[in-house]
Formats: structure tokens, sequence, C-alpha cells
């Protein structure tokens, strides 16, 4: 039978010679030929001969026919202007990488000549393509990766003066780097499995249970404050992560859910601040003593929290209160079971020994995490004995993590390496030193540069333009820079390692970051710069000596 011009098979309950009806068998439905030749299609194994021959009641004249409809459908969809933009997109980066693989093949003059350029390009370049993960289709720890490597073969041998072969100094750089990296990657993996372990044991019960609030607003405002002192005693990045674990149990829409976790970068960003132990940046500073401990507590509290309040007053208006928290798919409170206590208690315990451990034996936090790890390894194998395959063990949580994002992590980072150890971000805080006119803007444009460039060579590059005999300890400027580079970060998803792994965690992509929480996290920045300058004004008596003249 035909309708709307289409062809239609009717199925029949009993059929007879050459798929006959036969009297007494019933309509079940109908089908469209083009449906059905269109799952066939897709269907590697079948093709429209192999379905002639083994339907022979199908003439030629049909499948021909059903062929050239779909073949139009496929050209009207590619006639779309957004599929037809999406194609040259896609040949233009097609073309592109084909260009710069022959570039690197050539062996060219021009990549010797110009390496500084190249450098930059592969960067600008690597970071478009993360950038527009969304437009593009390209998975951003594949183009991490690819970015890193062009990065190092260009740097080892094309960069001042290279042979066209590795030099040892640039291996042993590349291990250095590679080292430096690794630790947080190891810290990431053995965190997420902690938080994980503890999930599946509905460990987070304890805090669950403890937030009755339905008002999305109050959590909004709840969660921020619990995260900002977390992350004073933690890491930052360590807090995101729970943090995360944490929301996917409180806040059941996605969209709530990504507007939550950025507020929680934003939080755990403003929190690591004013404590020596709580940002990667703060602790070098510490470790160096450009900065002590009692003088960054006091002097940095406020302006992070000041940070921390301006940054959610803003962000909270996209808040909408509706009913999603009383319709959550969370059980009502109930008692947690003993072993689900247990593990909790020291899953929490194994992140919060991470900075003793560090501090009593001097080795780097990542042993002292995958230490926690694998205590709570033995003893959830103890606790679960003789159960196999068991979602509660760690193996089972080791299944779940997010390995692309922990290599969209290795690719920035080494991305990021390359970029100091040629030395190019020291050229960058240099320029900066020479051609802007007092510390402190040096220090807030150092802020806003992290929101894209990892904060962590900019401040090393820093501590090494500013002699500690004329920067003493303690002194203003250093305060500053471990104010704006810890929070600058919030003011892209990409600036920070929590808003790295917020991506991986929430497949948060940087565009919507962009539009959602940026201008936010800019307020709450300039706002805390402000409340320092003028906590510094008056405990300096800077601001009583300037309105007495």
């Amino acid at each position: 039978m035909t309708a709307n011009n289409l062809r239609h098979t009717v199925v029949l309950s009993l059929c007879g010679p050459n798929n006959s009806y036969l009297p007494g068998s019933s309509v079940r439905g109908v089908i469209s030929m083009q449906d059905v030749l269109r799952v066939i299609q897709g269907d590697e194994r079948l093709s429209f001969e192999k379905m002639a021959k083994k339907f022979p009641g199908l003439a030629d004249k049909p499948i021909e026919q059903m062929r050239e409809e779909l073949k139009s459908q496929a050209n009207q969809l590619a006639s779309d202007p957004e599929t037809a933009k999406k194609d040259i997109l896609r040949t233009g980066t097609l073309a592109l990488s084909v260009g710069s693989v022959a570039l690197f093949a050539s062996q060219s003059s021009w990549l010797a000549d110009n390496s500084e350029l190249a450098m930059v390009a592969i960067f600008v370049l690597g970071y478009v393509g993360i950038i527009f993960e969304e437009v593009f289709e390209f998975n951003k720890a594949a183009v991490a990766l690819l970015m890193s490597t062009g990065l190092w073969v260009t740097y080892a041998d094309y960069y001042g003066g290279s042979t066209g072969s590795a030099s040892e100094t640039v291996l042993d750089q590349l291990k250095e780097q590679l080292a430096e990296v690794s630790d947080i990657c190891f810290f990431l993996l053995a965190a997420s499995a902690i938080v994980e372990v503890v999930d599946a044991h509905q460990g987070f019960k304890v805090v669950t249970n403890l937030i009755q609030t339905k008002s999305k607003k109050g959590l909004f405002w709840t969660i921020g404050f619990l995260t900002f002192f977390l992350s004073a005693i933690l890491n930052n990045l360590t807090v995101t992560i729970v943090m995360v674990s944490l929301l996917r149990k409180l806040v059941p829409n996605d969209d709530d859910r990504r507007l939550f976790g950025a507020m929680v970068v934003v939080a755990a960003n403003a929190g690591g601040v004013w404590t020596p132990i709580g940002d990667v940046t703060t602790t070098m500073l510490w470790i160096n003593n450009q900065l002590s401990t009692i003088p960054t507590v006091t002097e940095l509290f406020l302006p992070s929290m000041v940070c921390l309040v301006a940054s959610l007053a803003f962000l909270v208006n996209q808040v909408e209160e509706d009913s999603s928290l009383a319709e959550s798919n969370l059980p009502p409170p109930s008692p947690l079971a003993t072993r689900g206590v247990v593990v909790f208690w020291t899953g929490i315990a194994s992140l919060l020994a991470v900075p003793v451990f560090s501090e009593l034996t001097g080795l780097p936090p990542y042993i002292a995490m995958l230490t926690g790890l694998g205590a709570i390894w033995t003893m959830t194998d103890i606790i679960h004995l003789g159960e196999e395959d068991s979602e509660m063990k760690v193996p089972a949580a080791l299944s779940k993590l997010d390995t692309s994002g922990i290599l969209f992590f290795l690719g920035i980072l080494m991305s990021i390496g390359v970029l100091d150890k040629s030395g190019l971000l020291k050229e960058l805080a240099v320029f900066l030193n020479e051609n802007l006119p007092s510390q402190d803007i040096i220090a807030t444009v150092i802020g806003i540069a992290s929101a894209l460039i990892d904060n962590v060579p900019l401040v090393a590059a820093t501590m090494g333009m500013y002699d500690l005999s004329e920067f003493g300890t303690d002194d203003k400027l250093w305060q500053l820079i471990a104010l704006c580079a810890g929070t600058g970060g919030s003011i892209l998803v990409i600036g920070s390692a929590s808003g790295v792994a917020l991506m991986g965690l929430e497949k948060v992509d940087f565009l919507w970051y962009a539009k959602k929480v940026t201008v936010g996290a800019a307020v709450g920045y300039f706002a805390g710069i402000g409340a320092y300058l003028l906590e510094n004004a008056v405990l300096t008596g800077t601001l009583l000596g300037s309105a007495s003249t």
C-alpha cells in the first residue's frame, strides 16, 4: 500500500502464499518501508541487494526508489546552513592539521627561524580547539595532548638553535615537567578514587542528612561557605572533587548542578588563598619564605571572604527557585550503616592527613594521597572479604573514574610547562614589569592572566623577578600576588585545577562557563583586590595619613 507518497508494509498475524492476506488473519500494524530500509542501511551486515534476495516480493523498482529518496534526504541535510558551517570548520581543521604535520616532517628552516612564533601559534590554536570543543566536536583531551606534543617537539627540535634533535638538557626538562605533572595527576586519581569509594558506601549521608533546606538559593549559599572553609584546610582541588560528588546527591537537575559546580570552583579558589596549605601558589610563596603563616591568615582572610560573597551574590541571581530539591531522588534522612560511617571518616581522615603527612615527611602530597588510597583500599577489602566483584571495592571505583579528564589535565599542564621551560612566560613577566606602572597593577594583571594560563609558572616567574632583599617576607606584593593568582583563576574555567576538574566531572564547557560565571567571578576578583588594598591602607596607616593631609 502507498500513503503520502511512501510505501508501507502491512503486518499480519497470518500470511498465505506469496504473503497474501488470509481470512481470519488480523492486522498487527503498518510499517513505513522507508524506516525499515533506513534501519537496514545502518546495519553494515546488510544491503539493499541482500534484502531483495531475502525477500523476493520486493521488486527492484521500490528498492531503487527508496535509495534515491534516502540520497535526496542526505543532500537536503548537507544543504542545511549549520551542517555546511560545520563541514567548512572540519575541512579547515583537517587542512591545518595536515599542513602542520607536513611542516614538521619537512624539517623546514622556517620553524628554526620562527620557533617562538610557532610555539605561541600552537598554544593559541590548541586553546581555541579546547574552547570551541562543542563546535569542532573534538574531545578536549585529544586536543590538549596534541597541543602538548606539538609544543615539546618544536621546543626540543627547533627552539634556541637546536640541531633538529632533542638535547640532553631538553630531555631532563621533559622528565622534570612530567614528574611535576604526574604528581598532580596521581593526586587527582587517588583523591577521586577515595571520594568514589566513600560515595559507594553512601558516606555522604553524614553531610546530606544535615542539609535539610529545600531552598535552592539557601543551598547555594550553604555549599559556598562550606566549600570556602573546607578549601582552607584541604587543597582546593580535593574540595572541588568532594563537593561536586556531594552536589550529585543534593541537586538533581543537570543545569542547576553545573551552576552549583561553578560556584564551588569560585568558593574553593577563594578559600584556598588565606592559608598556606589551601592553594598551590600560596604554598609556593610560603615554602620560599615570601609569606609566613600568621600574617597570611589574618590579612588575606577578609579579602578572600569579600571575593566569595561578591561572586556568590552575583551568581545567586541565576538560581531560580522551584520544587526540584523537594522532588530529588534522595531518600529521606536515615541513619548510616556502621561500615558506611567507618569508610566516610577514614576517607575524610585520608584527605585531611595530606598536608600533615607532607609537612612531617617532606614528601610530596601525592604520596600522602596514594597512602590514603592504599589504606582505604585495604580496609574495604577487609570489610567486604569474600564478596566477589563488589561494587563497594576500590577496583570498581577506579573503573568509574574519568580517565579522559585526567589526560586532559596532563596535556594542559605539559603545555604550560614547556612554555615555562622555554622562558616565554618569564619574558611575559619581565614585559609586565617594564610596562606597568605599579606592583599592584602587575599583581592584578597576573591574576587575570592566570585565568588563561596556569598560575603556578606565572607565580614562579614572578618570584624570580623580585628579590626577598627588596620585597621582604609578607610584603604587600607577595600577599597581593597570592590573592590575585588564587582568585583570578576562577574567571575562566581553564584557569585553575578546580575548574579543569569540574570540566571533567560535570562536562562543563568553556563557553557555558564564560557566559554564566565569568562576570560573577570577575566581580568577586576585583572586590577582593579592593578589600585587600583598603585593609592594607588601614593597617599601614597610609589611608589615615592621606586623609589627615
